[in-house]
């Protein structure tokens, strides 16, 4: 705790001392001591921006770099006090102005413009500019990279917490190229105020030794001028260290290490590349006045590293990720690759895989459309569906496996077309059946499609017959392929719109295997869920009451009634079959409840009378292109409709309350009194 309170004091604390530095005198040892720690702090400041492994990850740079400024520029008004004072301003500034020039002015008045036209003109400049296009370009990416981390929380790739912290870092990563844009300005600004300070002590100090202490002009020349250079260069060698860092960090791309790390890699990654320069530094040895020992030692070097380096060499990063892209075939990873089962798989027979050939098939962007669509259509994000080849597949055939288990088969011969309808005869080929819904075609060669069309026949190519049938195996399994993580991935959609819905819903009424459930039973049933807000509304009311399976069923359904009933209207209709009151009265009379939901507690004959009638009254209405429902009471629908389907009677189950929220005219058909031979 007390190394924390020294560290959050330390800046604030060095801070409020740079401007009392500015004001009041320091004694010559201790500005000796903070000119050595500007010089040493500069430098660490230069390796640190080496070693870091990406520019973020030395995020407090802008701020460093303005107090490391701002202490520069105190140390300089400190020392022209003392230079300007006492003629002495400490030994470091004595031993720059008469060891490092030599004691020339001359030669310190040329080196220190040098350092400060090259730290101005070349190294500030160009991090000046690279700063700025750095920003721009980073906040105009932003947009853009907050789009894909949300389209991957969509997609259930990451979750909410990765999310989050990817956000940050896009936001952190703005606000630091950001700040050095302007960071940049401090060096560049420190450069100009270091000549005119310069310019100010040579002056100055002329003007003092040769008015106030009576020196000659000689004498005033020598101790005050060659002060001031010494002081100039003093500080011009730590603002040259954090120019260069300036444009180090500003200049480093998306690497995965430090930089001496990926300069070596880089450079010694081609052996020819060095080959041929330690051959060219050979090779000016035999220009006539150049000076031989140099290149000759120069360019042997090369060659000698050259020939030591292994062609070609891996960086750890690639070497980590050959590492993974190729396990041991007996590896638990390769093995557990091998076990996993896709949740949906389309398997092509080997004469089939040209279908999947982007120059001559699209069957794979058709595939992706088809997500979209169901995703539109169901409420459901289809899972990503596998295509590969299966030597086991008969010729011209195909597979739709749903976790592993055929869920569907077709045929669709290479070079052909499916033709549907009559008059077919005239035409070569082979019998065929449309997949979906079982209509009698033929396989007519490609070519003469146009002939089949002119018969009057339905002319389909075979990724569009794959595609609908996928459609369709999709649409009849989409309870199999909603799984828990799909569940919530879709309540995190949800809750980033309706937090409250969600909150109230999950996890203290229902857990998300309830909710799955709940979502399931309503695909089975061909009910959509996209109105997943009004669905769990529904939910949370009926789950403080009981959070029986059937009865939230019933909440979600009559929920969305009038969508469901619309599904089934025709020309504004909505025809109905009725049960007899009486039966309806003794079937309610014989619900019983069981860990699987409630049944009827009926004779096998009443039972079978019940759905061979609905079945008859449906077939009729359909022979007329009408799409009837079964209307009962709610509390009867599920146990009904169990009872149709272990019939084999697809006859859809409405509740009397889904169907009296329609705003379709009912028109009721026929009425189910379930009488039978020998009833009492």
């Amino acid at each position: 705790m007390k190394n924390r309170n020294v560290s959050r004091l330390a800046v604030p604390v060095g801070v409020i001392g740079i401007i009392i530095m500015m004001v009041v005198p320091l004694p010559t040892f201790l500005l000796d001591l903070l000119l050595a720690l500007n010089i040493t702090g500069a430098l660490l400041i230069l390796l640190t921006s080496m070693f870091v492994q990406r520019p973020l990850d030395f995020s407090v740079f802008p701020a460093l770099l303005l107090v490391a400024t701002l202490f520069r520029l105190a140390l300089n008004i400190s020392a022209t006090r003392l230079v300007l004072r006492d003629g002495d301003a400490g030994k470091v500034i004595h031993a720059f102005g008469s060891f490092v020039v030599g004691g020339n002015l001359v030669i310190g008045l040329v080196i220190f413009l040098i350092l400060v036209i090259v730290q101005m003109v070349v190294v500030t400049k160009g991090a000046e500019r690279v700063a700025e296009v750095g920003a721009r370009f980073t906040l105009d990416a932003m947009p853009g990279k907050q789009m894909a981390i949300d389209a991957d929380l969509n997609a259930g790739l990451i979750d909410e917490a990765e999310a989050k912290k990817r956000r940050a870092e896009v936001a952190a990563e703005a606000d630091f190229y950001g700040a050095m844009d302007g960071g940049s300005k401090f060096v560049k600004g420190d450069a100009i105020a270091a000549v005119i300070i310069t310019l100010i002590n040579l002056v100055g100090g002329f003007a003092v030794g040769l008015l106030q202490q009576g020196m000659s002009a000689t004498d005033a020349m020598n101790q005050y001028s060659l002060l001031s250079v010494g002081d100039g260069l003093v500080s011009q060698v730590p603002a040259l260290l954090l120019s260069v860092a300036t444009g180090l960090i500003v200049t480093r791309s998306a690497t995965s290490g430090d930089m001496g790390s990926t300069v070596t890699a880089q450079l010694s990654q081609n052996k020819l590349a060095l080959r041929i320069g330690g051959g060219a530094a050979l090779a000016l040895c035999v220009i006539p006045g150049l000076p031989k020992i140099p290149f000759l030692l120069v360019g042997a070097t090369v060659l000698v590293l050259a020939q030591r380096l292994k062609d070609p060499v891996p960086d750890a990063e690639t070497a980590v990720t050959e590492a993974v892209e190729m396990p041991a075939p007996d590896s638990p990873e390769q093995l557990l690759g091998e076990m996993r089962v896709d949740p949906l798989e389309l398997a092509l027979s080997p004469d089939l895989v040209d279908l999947v050939d982007a120059s001559s098939g699209d069957l794979l962007d058709r595939v992706r459309a088809l997500r979209r669509k169901m995703a539109m259509e169901l409420g459901v994000i289809m899972p990503p569906v596998r295509t590969r080849d299966d030597l086991d597949l008969p010729l011209s055939s195909y597979a739709i496996r749903i976790s592993g288990v055929d869920a569907g088969t077709g045929e669709a011969p290479p070079g052909t077309v499916l033709a549907i309808g009559d008059g077919l005869q005239g035409l070569p080929g082979r019998a065929g059946i449309e997949p979906v819904f079982g209509l009698p075609g033929k396989w007519v060669p490609a070519e003469l499609h146009y002939q089949a069309e002119l018969s009057g026949a339905t002319v389909v190519d075979r990724a569009s017959v794959i595609i609908t049938h996928l459609a369709e195996v999709v649409r009849s399994n989409a309870s199999r392929l909603l799984g828990r993580e799909d569940v919530r991935a879709l309540t995190e959609v949800v809750k980033r719109t309706h937090p409250v819905v969600v909150e109230e819903l999950t996890p203290s009424l229902l857990s998300l295997g309830q909710i799955q459930k709940v979502l399931q039973a309503m695909l089975d049933e061909g009910v959509p869920i996209r109105d997943l807000v009004r669905i769990f509304e529904a939910l949370s009311l009926r789950a403080k009451i009981s959070v029986d399976h059937d009865g939230l069923v019933e909440a979600a359904r009559a929920a969305l009634g009038p969508a469901i009933a619309a599904q089934y209207a025709t020309g504004g209709k909505l025809t109905v079959i009725t049960l007899d009151p009486m039966l309806e009265q003794q079937l309610l009379e014989s619900l019983r409840p069981s860990e699987t939901g409630a049944f009827m507690a009926i004779d096998g004959l009443r039972a079978e009378a019940i759905v061979s009638e609905a079945a008859r009254l449906a077939e009729t209405a359909e022979q007329q292109g009408l799409s009837p429902v079964l209307a009962c009471s709610p509390q009867l629908r599920l146990p009904l409709m169990r009872l149709l389907r272990a019939g084999s009677r697809r006859v859809q189950v409405l509740s009397y309350g889904e169907i009296s929220g329609s705003t379709a005219q009912i028109e009721t058909i026929g009425v189910v009194n379930g009488a039978y031979a020998g009833a009492a």
